[in-house]
């Protein structure tokens, strides 16, 4: 039996501190405070005591995930605690977890092992109930929706061409598709439906994107919910509830404050999947985080092809910011596991198997580049890492001309030294030139932004649209919505829309099947492959070996 010490058993053996010294010591004042708790908190940023936003920001990405993990959060804390412990005034700005993957296949989301943000069970769990605000601000839409419809239908909703759904943060398959309004004249009216998991919710992107309240309610109301029986876009604003969703929102719409082991302040909210959504934190906490520290670290979610170009043409765009640095995370167990090698082999020394599978990592490293950020590679070290692998892989960066150093933030996280190198290269990298720029021009036709991130990020030969994506582009433009950015719903573990083919692919085509329009989140969602928008369990979900001992303490939370 291994005595390692579990996520769970370091966080819960870890010192924490009441929630308002850390706010002290992050310079937020008392005024901008609300306790959830002793160790938890929302900031109001209308009463916050600080400057504009000024903060350097400092992005995480990784290279395509795999089995083996690369532990992206992980690495981020330990990066934004080894800044801290040189002297830098930092601040974390991350995602909250989703109830689904938790208890599916991910677990949990709050880092690992002496690098994590904390309270963790709490944090993955309900936290302050802010995925419940945004699940009942959705389906409160979709019943209004459905009451509308039952009493008259005065818009002249086509219950056929209805593009929104209700949600659930679960992984939940059997609801993908279902049929609402059975049982007779009294219980509605009957039409196709289906549920979505609420990370990929427009309304969790609205919430995420908006910048204050007053734009909260403004995406809201320009939500389009369906069409009529004409075809015409039928909206919140058009339905005249925008009011009442963002009631439902106005307290989940502040940012969390939590804390790292080593006391790192850290802002914990929102979180849209970055396969199927655009895979980033809110924009008021980064902004809040932004005010208040000189550097910002924030990761986004899966690979630099997804949650990174996201970031870049999406998130940055919104916000008017621009990333100083972009720490791309790598593992040499999972660029094995790209190189070829089963899981289960993982473990053995492969020098060949690692100079195979360092493709995927290149191709990430150089579309950092495409972006005018300059890139550091973090090697997030295990355990059974060899020396002779760790140098061959420093040997393979320095060759490259890009930064890297070997990171151990699990096992010497939490205030220790184990990023020490990692967070000097990243100063040195935030401290210099960049040239940000986005990836395409949002004049381009949509078509040309979607080629454009094929092509130029994934390294595909073009991109195949399906008979009723030509459809849906036809009333993209008629409709005035081309001049938004493209968010592609793709597969995370490939640059292709095939998740078996794995390093760095050439010769195939992404296959388009069909567009949503996401005209309150400000974004053209492309559904390529066979990417779901709610997922399913595994066999054996990591909900198996949860459980609570007798005093109430959670078990088996990783």
């Amino acid at each position: 039996m291994s005595s390692t010490p579990s996520d769970l058993d370091i966080a819960r053996a870890a010192r924490i501190r009441p929630i308002e010294d850390i706010a002290a010591a992050a310079g937020i004042n008392a005024e901008a405070l609300e306790h959830y708790g002793r160790y938890k908190a929302k900031i109001d940023p209308a009463r916050l005591d600080a400057p504009a936003p000024a903060g350097k920001v400092v992005l995480v990405s990784a290279m395509s995930p795999t089995p083996a993990g690369e532990g992206k959060s992980t690495t981020t804390v330990g990066l934004a605690d080894s800044l801290a412990r040189a002297g830098h005034k930092v601040m974390i700005a991350l995602r909250e977890p989703s109830l689904g993957p938790v208890l599916g296949m991910k677990g949990g989301a709050t880092g690992g092992g002496y690098s994590q943000v904390l309270p963790m069970d709490e944090i993955n769990l309900h936290f302050t109930g802010d995925f419940h605000a945004i699940t009942a601000a959705n389906n409160a839409l979709m019943a209004l929706v459905d009451n509308h419809i039952y009493h008259g239908n005065q818009l002249n909703i086509d219950p056929r061409r209805m593009t929104f759904k209700r949600v659930l943060d679960m992984n939940d398959r059997a609801l993908r598709e279902v049929v609402i309004g059975l049982g007779g004249p009294t219980q509605g009216v009957p039409r196709q439906d289906g549920f979505d998991i609420t990370v990929a919710s427009e309304i969790m992107a609205v919430f995420c994107l908006a910048t204050d309240l007053a734009d909260l309610r403004s995406r809201l109301g320009r939500i389009t919910f369906g069409y009529t029986f004409d075809r015409s876009p039928v909206t919140v604003a058009d339905l005249g509830v925008q009011g009442a969703l963002t009631l439902l929102l106005k307290e989940a719409v502040k940012p969390n404050l939590v804390q790292t082991i080593a006391g790192t302040p850290a802002l914990v909210h929102g979180g849209p999947f970055a396969n199927i959504a655009h895979g980033c934190n809110s924009l008021i906490a980064t902004q809040t985080a932004r005010r208040l520290a000189d550097i910002v670290v924030t990761e986004a979610g899966f690979g630099a092809d997804l949650g990174a170009e996201k970031f870049m043409d999406i998130k940055a765009r919104t916000g008017g910011l621009a990333p100083s640095a972009v720490v791309v995370v790598a593992t040499v167990r999972a660029l094995k596991m790209q190189g070829g090698v089963a899981k289960n082999q993982l473990t053995e020394p492969n020098i060949a198997a690692l100079e195979a599978g360092v493709a995927n990592l290149h191709r990430h490293v150089r579309n950092v580049e495409k972006f005018g950020v300059p890139p550091v590679v973090a090697i997030n070290r295990f355990s059974s890492d060899s020396a002779e692998e760790l140098d061959w892989l420093l040997a393979w960066c320095a060759a490259e001309g890009v930064p890297a150093a070997v990171a151990d933030v699990w096992g010497r996280g939490g205030g220790g030294d184990g990023g020490d190198e990692l967070a000097a290269l990243v100063a040195k990298t935030v401290a210099g030139p960049n040239n940000f720029r986005h990836l395409y021009a949002l004049g381009l036709p949509v078509e040309d932004k979607i080629r454009t991130i094929a092509q130029e990020i994934y390294g595909a030969d073009g991109v195949d649209f399906s008979v009723p994506a030509l459809k849906r582009l036809a009333d993209i433009e008629r409709n005035g919505w081309g001049g938004l950015p493209v968010c592609m719903a793709k597969t995370q573990y490939s640059f292709t829309d095939d998740a078996s083919r794995l390093g760095a692919p050439k010769g195939f085509t992404i296959h388009v099947r069909d567009l949503l329009p996401k005209t309150g989140a400000g974004f053209i969602v492309a559904l390529t492959g066979a990417v779901m928008t709610m997922p399913g369990l595994p066999v054996a979900p990591a909900a198996m070996r949860m459980d609570v001992d007798g005093d109430g303490n959670p078990v088996g939370l990783a």
